[in-house]
């Protein structure tokens, strides 16, 4: 089979391997579509993520999706030809984490394309049933694909214990910024501002249904929410950017007894924040790492064409083009919302 393996950050290879051969309880799934996920670009870029360092050839890739064809002897429910989608991260299953379902906190957790784990660049990968999970008829491999990212947005809202009637701001209108505006709006949340410095990206934000777009370059955003919010603020903020400056900013949007909910990691992690102005509106804040326990209801929200997470899809690849599409990515940021891999 092929795989696309990055032997040092910035130089990824299409190689020749041996097909993989599915354990008792995995399934063996041909990958149809991949997408290019922020940490796929930093790792290609930079080589780290924080401690995560690339120190030898890995495959990169955890969005992903495909067809079941072939299974171990223990597997059950699943058949030939099945469509699924892959959550990309197992764990021990035996830790407090674990076993209170807090199964994201796992401190081994094997998770894709994190060194020094491969990831779904590759056109077969074997990986444990009871994380792979099965889609409705009506739903493609492309969608399913992006129900990894989907389900951090799905994810941070629930943390944010979004109400109906409330209002957001989000700050970054990426792949993540724009999942966590889609689950926003499935929960009812209607008045939903966006901020970001790239006018492509707010231009997605508009079209799926943000309230207000705001382009920082041009306007103080908080001046803007607040002249919108009669000075009070929003319920809920969602840091999606990661950046020491939005991160920063996020107890000004606050309303008083609201909630910011970090989900965007910054390249350092020490950055600075006014949480005396936090506390003074007895606003909480929340962090998010990865997700948990989500796929299913991400699964069937776009099932049910609750959220068309397909719109958010700006650019295709083909697998022989990884190298190409990497280094387009790193070069043209600017034009890209979110690209997808075809297998």
């Amino acid at each position: 089979m092929k795989i696309a393996l990055m032997e040092t950050p910035g130089n990824i290879k299409i190689k020749e391997v041996e097909k993989p051969k599915p354990k008792d309880d995995e399934l063996l799934v041909q990958i149809k579509h991949v997408g290019i996920c922020g940490s796929d670009i930093h790792y290609y870029e930079h080589g780290r993520i924080g401690d995560f360092v690339v120190e030898k050839p890995i495959i990169l890739g955890h969005e992903s999706a495909g067809v079941v064809v072939d299974m171990g002897k223990n597997v059950k429910n699943f058949e030939i030809g099945d469509s699924v989608t892959i959550e990309p991260g197992y764990t021990c299953g035996k830790c407090e984490y674990c076993l209170s379902g807090r199964y994201n906190l796992c401190p081994d957790v094997i998770f894709m394309a994190t060194p020094p784990y491969d990831g779904a660049f590759s056109e077969y990968v074997a990986y444990p049933a009871y994380m792979v999970f099965k889609l409705p008829k009506n739903m493609s491999t492309l969608e399913g694909a992006l129900i990894e990212p989907l389900a951090v947005g799905i994810y941070s809202t629930d943390l944010g214990e979004a109400k109906l009637g409330q209002s957001a701001v989000i700050l970054g209108s990426g792949a993540i910024g724009l999942c966590t505006l889609m689950s926003l709006k499935a929960k009812g949340i209607n008045e939903i501002y966006v901020v970001d410095v790239l006018e492509n990206r707010l231009n997605k934000a508009k079209e799926l249904g943000a309230t207000k777009t705001i382009n920082a370059k041009d306007e103080d955003p908080i001046k803007v929410v607040m002249d919108f919010t009669n000075g009070e603020g929003v319920d809920m903020v969602y840091e999606a950017a990661g950046h020491p400056t939005t991160i920063l900013q996020t107890s000004k949007f606050v309303k008083k007894g609201g909630v910011v909910v970090l989900i965007g990691m910054s390249a350092n992690s020490v950055v600075p924040y006014d949480f005396g102005t936090l506390m003074g509106k007895e606003a909480s804040i929340k962090t998010v790492f990865r997700y948990r326990n989500i796929y299913p209801k991400a699964i069937k929200s776009v099932a049910d064409g609750i959220i068309p997470i397909s719109k958010i899809v700006t650019n295709t690849f083909k697998m022989d083009e990884i190298p190409f599409a990497m280094d387009y990515s790193v070069k043209n940021k600017s034009d890209i919302v979110k690209a997808v891999i075809e297998m």
